[in-house]
């Protein structure tokens, strides 16, 4: 069965969610944490504090909430906002991926975070169609889904069964696609993009047959077709929900697949153009430059290049 496309954005971006640590604190405590590197994701497994973000007013942290924060901007935990705060570096140094304890009293909070890898090139394709901060609140069903994660969270942490950081990094993952489901059907105000494309209900026929077949010239009539809408119905909505016309999204998505191709194989460009529909490389390099203003061979030098000074880069938290 082909993937729908949901699934193929986040198989494109080769999203990877992982458990950074956590920590459980009572009485008077305050943290603060610098402006990750990447997706964080935090998590109230128990009990409840203030959030507060970078720049934001403070914010009530529930248990079962959830959020995710796709903005560089640093955050603080705190019982109370007005407390001095920790500096999570140091309280973490040498201590990467543990639950620590902290506060004056017995715990009546537990926090969990995590982060989300994304392919340093395809990962900004999913980063541009999410707002800065998105908060699942607790009572939600895609909530209710990640209280049942947590709860297997905590068992593998606290019994160090055999397979515990497999299994934890599994469970991170649904946890991150939780978030995303309950922001994709929760919110009333979703950016018109490639995410919000992906999941409406009336276009997603016709997005799902260009995902499925990117080499296929597709017609505006059969895409409308697909959808059951007529030809200027479709092209009119699928713009206001994608931000771009249809066949610009299925221009675009080829581009996409040919760059992680370009990057990750040695296949030929005359391969590439005919992969995706081209009738000679001249017509899929022309298509590829305007895209993503680079030739394909100058492009695919460039990319192996990075990939080489990333490998002898030490690694990052």
């Amino acid at each position: 069965m082909n993937p729908d496309p949901f699934s193929g954005m986040l198989s494109l971006v080769n999203a990877r969610s992982v458990i950074s640590g956590g920590f459980l604190a009572g009485g008077d405590w305050a943290v603060q944490f610098p402006p990750p590197e990447r997706v964080k994701f935090l998590i109230a497994a128990r009990g409840g504090c203030w959030l507060t973000i970078d720049g934001e007013e403070p914010i009530r942290f529930s248990e079962g909430d959830a959020f995710l924060l796709t903005a560089t901007r640093g955050f603080s935990l705190a019982s109370d906002p007005a407390l001095p705060r920790l500096d999570a570096v140091a309280l973490y140094a040498g201590e990467a991926h543990q639950i620590l304890n902290i506060g004056t009293e017995e715990a009546d909070f537990f926090f969990l975070g995590g982060h989300v890898q994304l392919d340093s090139a395809s990962g900004q394709l999913l980063i541009d169609n999410l707002p800065p901060v998105i908060h699942l609140r607790a009572g939600t069903a895609e909530a209710d889904a990640i209280g049942w994660l947590i709860e297997q969270l905590v068992r593998e942490h606290r019994k160090d069964r055999p397979g515990a950081d497999f299994a934890a990094a599994q469970l991170a993952q649904l946890m991150f696609l939780h978030i995303l489901r309950g922001y994709l059907e929760s919110s009333d105000a979703i950016m018109a993009g490639r995410l919000r494309a992906i999941s409406d209900p009336r276009i997603e026929p016709a997005v799902r047959l260009m995902h499925t077949d990117p080499a296929r010239a597709w017609h505006l009539a059969e895409l409308a077709k697909a959808c059951a809408m007529s030809r200027t119905v479709f092209a009119s909505y699928f713009k206001s929900v994608a931000g771009i016309a249809p066949l610009t999204y299925l221009t675009q998505w080829r581009m996409h697949l040919a760059e992680r191709a370009l990057r990750e194989s040695n296949v030929s460009l005359a391969q590439l153009s005919e992969a995706f529909g081209y009738s000679s490389e001249s017509a899929f390099s022309v298509a590829f430059k305007r895209v993503t203003g680079k030739a394909p061979k100058r492009y695919r030098s460039a990319a192996r290049r990075d990939l080489t000074q990333e490998s002898v880069l030490p690694a990052t938290h």
